[in-house]
């Protein structure tokens, strides 16, 4: 893994130009160093064998293996190795599926440069930074797949957590925020998926906004 204080950077897109841009981006920024590129899923796991990123910046439609695959191959053997999907595709089964693989967050190619870097940033922190257009199409999910009668009640310090979750704070700055043990927020956060029959942190927060347990 990453032996420097950088944020390693892996970037995958099955066009050059693409990729090209990113990299001009990166090269930047003085805390960010390319560790390769990749066009294609199938590339981009071999990669992350050889360098171990500390982020992936992941294209969902490519050749070969794609991005969904590749995200959820990397996650299953690299959980430490965080995934921001980036596509222009507005599909909201795309978003679903590419958090549900294990992407950290998710992203359009027409994204700001500096909430670009800001999601790096957070990725690296293990902070999900999502697009409005994601985050409604999660909500969007929950609402056909969820009903608000079958959802258990949050506890007071859960729905306290879980408002915390969606600002995008990791474990510890949860605790460090409401002084109490890391090890205390994660059985809360384990609590919390468990009750909204979340797989996931961002699956939670949709399924929160939607049976207005919290707002954002």
């Amino acid at each position: 893994m990453n032996k420097t204080n950088k944020i390693c950077l892996l970037i995958v897109d099955d066009h050059k130009v693409v990729r090209n841009g990113l990299k001009i981006f990166i090269s930047l920024f003085d805390e960010m160093e390319l560790v390769g590129e990749a066009k294609n899923g199938q590339q981009a796991f071999e990669l992350c064998i050889q360098h171990q990123p500390d982020v992936v910046l992941m294209d969902l439609i490519m050749p070969v293996m794609d991005g969904l695959t590749a995200i959820k191959a990397i996650r299953e053997r690299f959980p430490a190795i965080q995934i921001i999907a980036l596509t222009s595709f507005e599909e909201e089964e795309l978003v679903q599926r590419a958090m549900a693989a294990g992407a950290i967050s998710f992203l359009y190619k027409d994204v700001e440069e500096e909430e670009l870097i800001s999601a790096i940033r957070a990725a690296h922190e293990g902070r999900s930074v999502m697009a409005p257009e994601a985050i409604n199409a999660l909500v969007k999910q929950a609402t056909t797949q969820e009903d608000p009668d079958t959802v258990e009640p949050l506890t007071p310090r859960e729905e306290e957590i879980l408002a915390l979750v969606a600002q995008g704070l990791t474990n510890p700055q949860i605790a460090e925020r409401l002084v109490i043990s890391p090890s205390t927020v994660h059985f809360h956060v384990h609590n919390i998926l468990a009750k909204l029959q979340a797989q996931t942190r961002t699956e939670a927060v949709a399924v929160a906004i939607q049976n207005n347990l919290i707002q954002i």
